[in-house]
């Protein structure tokens, strides 16, 4: 499935999947890394900072879920058409995702597709 995907998308991936990536087991960070170091990354600059914050107040996401934040920020701006993700806490999330449209539509700004990785697959 993974192979599958690599082949049909273009991929992009943040320093916060980097930093992600790096956490819990040292054996299995440093494999995720591995796996991740030829990925070409999206910028993390004032504007995408300026949305995150948005979004932390807007949507609720508390404090400590910063990079949920974060995640949609970079995708939303660098008009991303895919954020995976297995969140569905702050991210794959219905609601969140309406509210998200809307916010994203009054600064004028892309919204993302917010799928599970299941649920790009049976596009």
């Amino acid at each position: 499935m993974v192979a599958y995907g690599l082949k049909r998308y273009n991929i992009f991936i943040s320093e916060i999947v980097i930093e992600e990536a790096g956490f819990g087991d040292p054996e299995s960070a440093k494999r995720r890394l591995e796996e991740l170091k030829n990925f070409p990354h999206l910028e993390l600059n004032e504007k995408v900072e300026e949305m995150a914050l948005v979004y932390m107040e807007r949507l609720e996401i508390p404090e400590k879920s910063f990079r949920d934040a974060a995640h949609l920020s970079v995708a939303s701006v660098h008009k991303i058409d895919y954020l995976v993700t297995w969140n569905c806490t702050h991210l794959a999330n219905g609601e969140v995702i309406k509210k998200l449209m809307k916010i994203n539509e009054s600064f004028g700004f892309h919204t993302p597709i917010i799928c599970t990785p299941e649920e790009l697959m049976e596009v």
